[in-house]
């Protein structure tokens, strides 16, 4: 195939645009910012999911709560029930007996349930400041998620702009080539790698390898339109002034 050597170092613009493209593509894949947001999304949810635990525990503990209020409140209304009786001068002696013991009982009882309560209070002034703790603590992961999908957007914004410039100049470019030229083009780049690529120093600028005199040799005769590609990765080696042939 032979192409006009001025055409042929156009190649290499469009080279760099696609090597640009596969970079941002690379990036956008590889987002540090996104990859920023997933974690704090993850500590989100994990905090999230801290907080409404202790939420259940805060509810449970108020339902024994109030479940101990109502006994000690009954145990005071039995309490006040046997103190009118008594105060009433109206019972016989043994049923006043049988009153001053279960008051008794119940004033043990109504300490004891008191007790309980205090403590189940404090427990419960325990979960309020853990939970106060764990509200504060998702809301600054919150905020954080909130600024990091902000550089997370600027970045993909920032990407979209310059893939939509590289795109441009792509079907700029591709439009100064013969179409046969072309083809080979993007075919060789269709397998992973660099479709073109300057040859410098008896190197291939797509794969690096060094090129032996016997082959500097050959290519240096052949004609300057003629299209040249490196026998080890394919990739149309294009030759200019600095190839130093």
């Amino acid at each position: 195939m032979n192409v006009q050597p001025q055409v042929q170092a156009k190649l290499l613009d469009l080279a760099g645009v696609d090597a640009e493209l596969t970079r941002i593509a690379h990036r956008r894949n590889a987002l540090p910012e996104q990859q920023e947001v997933d974690s704090l999304e993850a500590e989100r949810i994990s905090r999230k999911d801290a907080s409404v635990s202790v939420e259940i525990q805060i509810d449970d503990i108020d339902r024994d709560i109030r479940k101990l209020e109502g006994e000690i409140d009954a145990v005071r209304q039995r309490e006040d029930k046997d103190r009118t009786l008594l105060q009433s001068g109206s019972v016989g002696a043994k049923q006043l007996t049988e009153l001053e013991h279960e008051l008794g009982s119940l004033v043990r009882r109504q300490g004891i349930l008191e007790d309980e309560l205090l403590e189940i209070m404090e427990q419960r002034e325990a979960l309020q400041a853990d939970h106060d703790h764990a509200g504060a603590q998702l809301s600054q992961a919150e905020d954080e998620l909130v600024d990091a999908k902000r550089r997370r957007d600027d970045a993909v914004a920032d990407l979209n702009k310059a893939q939509e410039r590289c795109l441009a100049d792509r079907e700029r470019l591709i439009g100064e080539f013969p179409a046969d030229f072309l083809a080979v083009y993007e075919k060789q780049r269709a397998q992973g790698g660099p479709g073109a690529a300057l040859l410098q120093a008896r190197r291939c600028g797509a794969c690096r390898i060094e090129i032996d005199r016997a082959e500097i040799s050959r290519i240096a005769a052949a004609p300057s339109d003629s299209v040249v590609r490196c026998n080890e990765c394919g990739a149309i080696m294009v030759r200019t002034k600095e190839s130093g042939l």
